[in-house]
């Protein structure tokens, strides 16, 4: 009798293209999230800002206060300079970027109540980067850019957004925002268009001032954060997590500069008919006027 010997089944080689699938994966995760790190004090943020009179005019509900404001920076890459100033008699956060890339975040306390609030912040551009272009991932530098992120119900991200999450989770420690909202000053798009990020749906920017007509001077700003969610990801929108004021150059290698006025954020006028006025360090102030959109 033959006996036969059959070799030892040999596993079948991973697919190439499922190793470049795999790392192009992780590659936009580190690319989203660039291994950001915060920092309260650093070279490139002004050591007065938390105690700044931008810092203290601050009105957000859920904030953990003006200290709280901390500085992202995105691995390797060159800083955005933010300091703390007063310009043409308004408190401001004056923002420089030479090729650079940070962001300023004040994280916001999970809150109960009525979601749809409004924002009211104000920024000046003395001139607006011609290079750039918000459609391409490799241009898509932002003179001026305010941020919001919100949380959500994660088993309805696509598995591609949730492996996403999870990668920078695993790198840096913070999963990716379940959504995230930019408003943004562009020169090529015209105002009301979205532009959602190249690597992701849950990122997604709305052009909310478009053009040079009203370059350097105080644009002043109001948005119904409720209505513009709904009408960029077509859906309610979740608990709002943190703001960002930001200005980066890094992809163009442009010198931009710009200036932040302080930020407000409370429920809209049909929620806080019978509310008293906030109160911010103590004392009661006066609820501000409206402002031009």
């Amino acid at each position: 009798m033959v006996t036969r010997m059959h070799p030892p089944p040999v596993s079948a080689p991973r697919s190439p293209s499922l190793r470049v699938g795999s790392l192009a994966l992780l590659t936009t995760a580190l690319l989203l999230v660039a291994c950001a790190s915060p920092s309260t004090t650093d070279d490139a943020t002004d050591p007065a800002l938390p105690t700044s009179a931008w810092a203290q005019s601050l009105r957000v509900e859920g904030a953990d206060g003006p200290a709280q404001w901390m500085h992202m920076r995105y691995g390797n890459h060159k800083p955005t300079r933010y300091t703390a100033t007063l310009h043409q008699g308004r408190p401001a956060v004056l923002a420089e970027s030479d090729a650079g890339n940070s962001t300023l975040r004040l994280r916001l306390a999970p809150r109960n109540g009525p979601e749809d609030r409004r924002l009211r912040f104000s920024w000046q551009v003395p001139a607006l980067n011609e290079r750039a272009d918000l459609r391409d991932a490799d241009i898509d530098d932002a003179v001026v850019r305010v941020i919001l992120t919100f949380d959500g119900d994660r088993s309805r991200l696509s598995a591609r957004d949730h492996m996403l999450s999870e990668l920078a989770h695993l790198v840096t420690g913070e999963p990716l925002p379940f959504a995230t909202l930019m408003y943004v000053w562009d020169h090529r798009y015209p105002e009301g268009s979205v532009i959602p990020n190249p690597h992701t749906q849950r990122i997604r920017k709305l052009v909310i001032e478009s053009g040079a007509q009203r370059l350097n001077q105080w644009v002043d700003v109001e948005r119904d954060i409720d209505a513009d969610y709904r009408r960029v990801f077509g859906e309610a929108p979740g608990p709002l997590t943190a703001i960002g004021v930001m200005t980066d150059s890094n992809n163009t290698g442009e010198k931009v500069r710009a200036w932040f006025g302080p930020l407000t954020l409370a429920p809209s006028p049909r929620h806080s008919a019978d509310a008293a006025s906030p109160v911010v360090g103590g004392q009661v102030v006066a609820q501000p006027a409206a402002l031009s959109p």
